[in-house]
């Protein structure tokens, strides 16, 4: 994955912060979103598709902790990176934003060079960020493989022909196994390649791609009233 096509949001009050933070973000190469305050923040995981948020533990009304265990409590937004962001530097606070959900902290006040480091580590611990920037590496998922560089898909080593839709959207659901994506996300992202731009072009994509994968079809499956995933398992 090229990294302008890594979203970064940023849940931070403090607009000096957030937009220093968001600057640096940018300037790495980054897509960065800024958020508010908690609600901000939940709303756009879930809307925008992130890859990995920037989350301050000290916000008003919802903290961080809070807005922690309601991303892990949605199967949209479960498995999202979170980097928590605190002021506090007791053991007890780190300890309970980990146990809220957190993926690793950051104490403030930090240098913009630790938190970019912090920032890769996850990505490249959640398989989103290889070590050159590029998502060049093969994947596998049960019986289906995709390598990207030669844009193949294969189930039990037997090639399948794919369109450009359905092979983006299979791609899009195996770079982050588990995670469930709603059809607008999933539209978005393969936008560009199917000639309805609309809910139902997403449908078509599953079904076609189902069809293809042959039993490795079930695979991909439909969380109700969410949109897809594709299994790990």
């Amino acid at each position: 994955m090229e990294k302008d096509e890594i979203r970064i949001i940023v849940v931070e009050d403090e607009s000096d912060i957030r937009t220093l933070i968001l600057h640096h973000l940018s300037k790495d190469g980054y897509s960065a979103i800024g958020a508010v305050d908690g609600e901000d923040g939940l709303k756009k995981a879930e809307n925008d598709c992130p890859h990995l948020m920037v989350l301050d533990l000290m916000l008003p009304g919802m903290d961080g902790m809070a807005v922690c265990r309601k991303l892990r409590q949605n199967p949209v937004t479960k498995n999202l990176p979170v980097l928590m962001l605190t002021a506090r530097g007791e053991e007890e606070d780190m300890v309970s934003g980990l146990e809220a959900g957190a993926d690793d902290y950051v104490v403030k006040p930090f240098s913009n060079r630790v938190l970019l480091a912090r920032i890769r580590s996850l990505l490249r611990r959640s398989g989103v960020f290889a070590e050159d920037g590029h998502d060049s590496k093969s994947m596998t998922v049960g019986e289906i493989t995709l390598v990207p560089e030669r844009r193949e898909v294969t189930v039990n080593g037997k090639a399948v022909d794919l369109t450009t839709g359905e092979y983006k959207t299979l791609h899009v659901l195996m770079r982050r196994p588990g995670v469930v994506f709603t059809r607008n996300q999933l539209l978005d992202l393969v936008r560009g390649t199917l000639h309805a731009v609309t809910d139902r072009a997403v449908d078509v994509q599953v079904v076609g791609l189902r069809r293809k994968l042959g039993k490795a079809g079930s695979k991909i499956e439909t969380v109700r009233g969410a949109g897809y995933r594709i299994a790990t398992r």
